[in-house]
């Protein structure tokens, strides 16, 4: 990592109060050049509710006086109720965040240290809110970057994947939300209303999983905040920035298949974080030189080539033995010049030409799998801890019907997503199915590539739910998880179908049965081939403003001391005497 020490451009650090239009008034961290009041500049802003006094001031600080130091002004807002901001919290995404967000820009705009532009950028929820407030088209918001992010609130977020509902980490993320949203505003930055704040925001905080699970197809409450609901609605360019280790990797293919606004994408190695960030798996970029070339070019007009180029900068990692951590994946960049890219074709493969696991009788393989399939899914937001990915899949596939194709007589490199179509039948009128596909080595470890779900009583569509007809085979069509990942020759595909995901997938009530018809089932796998003018593809190593010193507390023996938090831990074990198996899980949310 290297740290901007000093800054291109002197820059000041200062707190404000964004007034709302109702009174309620939103606190705000500006990051500018000194010299901004004399010389106004473009506006950054970073909109969340994850409290920029302690939670992301660290992360906050390896990049906003970066922002700042290079000619703009660089602003980090919590949402109303949140940190110390006034108000209350009503639920993620909403429409009174929007709208207050419309009203921050607004208010960033006129400033006299503003030029009158402004970009927008965030992870995860800044990522999410900057497409949302991109798409009511403000006139100010000339540029966005949105990192590991989604278009599809409903069936790319924390709640709800194949319109399956979600376990763990729906049921932990509402949780934490409902702790950072219970915190109390920093008392030397509201003064001594302190207390009468955090009173009122005690008393109206609620937790919003019930809300979530309220909604249980894709209705109006899904589709507010989806921009995929009118990808039209989006004006300002757009770069798209995600991770093959982050589970919302798909929105970067759909925004650069959709978008009528210039749009580019570039999807790393890495996780559910900031690919500057210097967390597993690696390796990472220069994110923040990438991006200010970005805002350089929408925001201050300079012809840099920013918004020329490949359309679509992608990791493609080499294979690796299975395993919960990996300092960097091997692999290589690759350019495509646009999405969907003729150097990406569909290579179909038939279940009927594979070898199974389990018995196949007159052409039909059933899939009943144990409860506890899916212990060793690893963390649906790997963040980069030493248990987050998923270790090898054996034990998986043996509690899978599994299918092997033949030994790979050359390598494929795959990129983007794998099709499954299947005719299957379930005893019970719910039912769930999981698709895995694994690259299983010589020796037989099995690393997992990417993974699909499907709640069969979604199958017509997220906004309905229409049972299956017990005994009686349809016909479904999924997609998994899109992928890059290049596989060996000699190495061998696996096709693992199970009907339980425990603890991502949430089980209906009845434990189901499923039937496959194997002859009518299929995979069709992206597979990529490289052509002599395939664009060179370099990215640059990280760098950021030197961060804040943390000195984190934690408990060792009973006793507070000076020292690190321990990171996010998985662990399972099982009683063979009961059949009893237990899952042990810290998120590590902070």
């Amino acid at each position: 990592m290297k740290y901007l020490d000093p800054l291109p451009r002197t820059i000041v650090t200062e707190d404000a109060w964004i007034p709302m239009p109702n009174g309620v008034r939103l606190h705000a961290r500006i990051w500018r050049p000194e010299d901004s009041t004399a010389a106004p500049v473009p506006g950054l802003l970073e909109y969340l509710p994850y409290r920029l006094d302690d939670w992301t001031a660290p992360r906050d600080s390896e990049r906003h006086p970066y922002y700042a130091g290079h000619g703009y002004a660089s602003i980090r807002v919590d949402i109303r109720g949140t940190g110390s901001s006034d108000g209350h919290f009503d639920d993620e995404y909403s429409q009174q965040e929007q709208r207050d967000g419309l009203a921050v820009i607004e208010w960033i705009a006129a400033q006299p240290w503003c030029d009158g532009s402004l970009g927008m950028f965030g992870i995860s929820w800044g990522g999410f809110n900057s497409l949302q407030l991109a798409s009511h088209a403000p006139e100010a918001l000339k540029a966005i970057v949105t990192v590991c992010s989604s278009d599809d609130r409903y069936d790319n977020d924390v709640h709800y994947m194949g319109g399956a509902m979600l376990g763990i980490d729906m049921a932990s993320w509402a949780g934490t939300m409902f702790a950072f949203n219970s915190r109390p505003p920093r008392p030397d930055v509201v003064g001594d209303r302190w207390v009468e704040q955090w009173r009122d925001r005690l008393q109206s905080t609620r937790p919003m999983g019930a809300t979530w699970l309220s909604h249980q197809e894709r209705d109006d409450y899904w589709r507010q905040g989806s921009v995929c609901e009118d990808y039209s609605s989006i004006k300002a360019p757009v770069l798209a920035v995600g991770g093959w280790h982050d589970p919302y990797r798909d929105t970067v293919l759909r925004l650069l298949e959709n978008l009528e606004s210039p749009a580019r994408g570039i999807i790393g190695p890495w996780s559910h974080q900031y690919p500057d960030r210097g967390l597993a798996p690696g390796p990472g970029m220069g994110f923040l030189q990438e991006t200010v070339r970005w805002w350089d070019r929408w925001l201050k007009g300079v012809r840099n080539g920013a918004d020329a180029g490949p359309q679509l900068r992608a990791y493609m990692p080499d294979a690796v033995r299975p395993a919960t951590y990996y300092e960097e994946r091997p692999g290589r960049w690759v350019g495509l010049d646009g999405w969907p890219s003729d150097a990406v074709t569909s290579q179909t493969l038939r279940l009927a030409d594979a070898g199974c696991n389990v018995p196949v009788h007159q052409g039909q393989a059933v899939v009943k799998s144990p409860q506890h399939t899916g212990m060793d899914a690893g963390r649906y937001f790997p963040y980069g801890n030493e248990t987050d990915l998923p270790p090898d899949q054996r034990s998986e596939d043996g509690r899978s019907a599994s299918f092997d194709f033949a030994p790979l007589t050359e390598p494929v490199e795959l990129l983007g997503k794998v099709k499954l179509r299947l005719k299957l039948a379930s005893d019970q009128r719910q039912a769930n199915v999981v698709a895995r596909l694994c690259d299983v080595a010589p020796d037989g470890s099995s690393t997992l590539v990417t993974r699909g779900v499907l709640n069969l009583n979604k199958r017509n569509g997220r906004h309905r739910a229409d049972p299956m007809p017990a005994g009686e085979s349809v016909d479904v069509i999924f997609d998994m998880v899109s992928v890059g990942y290049a596989v060996p020759a000699g190495h061998t595909l696996r096709l693992a179908t199970s009907s339980a995901y425990w603890p991502w997938v949430w089980p209906h009530a009845e434990e189901a049965a499923l039937t496959l018809d194997v002859a009518e089932c299929r995979m069709e796998l992206p597979a990529y081939r490289p052509t002599d003018d395939t664009p060179d593809v370099e990215m640059g190593e990280p760098e950021q403003s030197r961060p804040l010193p943390i000195d984190a507390l934690a408990k060792t023996n009973g006793e507070v001391s000076s020292a690190f938090i321990a990171p996010a831990q998985r662990s399972t074990w099982n009683d063979a005497a009961t059949g009893e198996w237990v899952l042990d899980v810290d998120p590590g949310y902070g």
